[in-house]
């Protein structure tokens, strides 16, 4: 196909499938975990540092980087050390970076960028940049799984089982925290704020249709993740539409397509 030959879209399939690895390793264990509505309070809370790297004049993905981070284990720390009721601690967090990232935006000297590409990402636009931070993450993230798949499984289904058994679950549990939100910032150029959620949960849910393996699940989630984006990529490309917006609308249909197909499939595996 001649839209093949071109530099933006096979940088952009490139991303698809190195996003669809990073999303289906650590969205796997967010569905297994039901961290989801933390993933969401990270992910716009890292608002906040875009509009303080917009504000400095630093990469406005390095400072969004840090943010997140510092919220995964602010979320992390005030749950398990100061009996904050989780959901309170991610709904402040998830204001305060919100506020925090307008404010800032609208102080940044000079013109007001748009800030719709941080919200609803562009994939068409990806440079080398982000092609190599996912690159990273995706051999980081694949190699902390293979060695640790046994205590992350313990803690994913079994918290307090896994502390019985001598295993280091606060440690594992912040480390888990900093990928969560790496992996939310790396896509953030992809589907963007607002979006990037449906990446880390709806292709994990659509695998979990078919299979309880947690191996399995990974597995198919990459496969599903990558098929979704390639679907929405060529929907954006030729309606002219955000390639965001097509991709989480490709995937939430395929989620349904796989409901039906579900209903006449054999059982799920082991």
């Amino acid at each position: 196909m001649e839209l093949l030959n071109y530099t933006f879209f096979q940088y952009a399939l490139l991303g698809s499938l190195l996003a669809s690895i990073t999303c289906g390793i650590i969205g796997t264990y967010i569905v297994t975990r039901r961290l989801v509505f933390i993933s969401g309070g990270i992910t716009h809370a890292s608002f906040g540092g875009i509009g303080i790297g917009l504000y400095t004049g630093i990469s406005p993905v390095l400072s969004a980087a840090i943010f997140a981070v510092l919220t995964a284990f602010g979320v992390e720390w005030m749950t398990t050390k100061k009996n904050t009721r989780e959901d309170s601690a991610i709904a402040m967090f998830w204001t305060f970076g919100m506020a925090i990232g307008i404010i800032f935006s609208f102080l940044a000297p000079g013109f007001t960028p748009d800030l719709s590409a941080f919200l609803f990402g562009n994939i068409l636009t990806i440079g080398t940049t982000d092609l190599w931070l996912l690159a990273g993450l995706s051999i980081l993230l694949i190699l902390f799984f293979s060695l640790f798949l046994r205590p992350i499984l313990s803690i994913a289904f079994d918290r307090e089982f896994a502390k019985s058994q001598g295993i280091p679950v606060v440690l594992f549990e912040y480390a888990l925290m900093f990928f969560i939100a790496l992996t939310i910032v790396a896509c953030l150029r992809m589907v963007g704020i607002v979006l990037v959620i449906s990446l880390l949960t709806i292709p994990q849910m659509t695998a979990n249709l078919f299979t309880y393996n947690f191996k399995n699940m990974i597995l198919l989630s990459i496969l599903i993740g990558f098929l979704n984006c390639i679907g929405g990529l060529f929907i954006s490309f030729y309606l002219n539409v955000p390639s965001g917006a097509s991709i989480i609308f490709f995937t939430i249909i395929f989620y349904l397509l796989a409901r039906i197909i579900r209903k006449f499939a054999p059982q799920k595996t082991e």
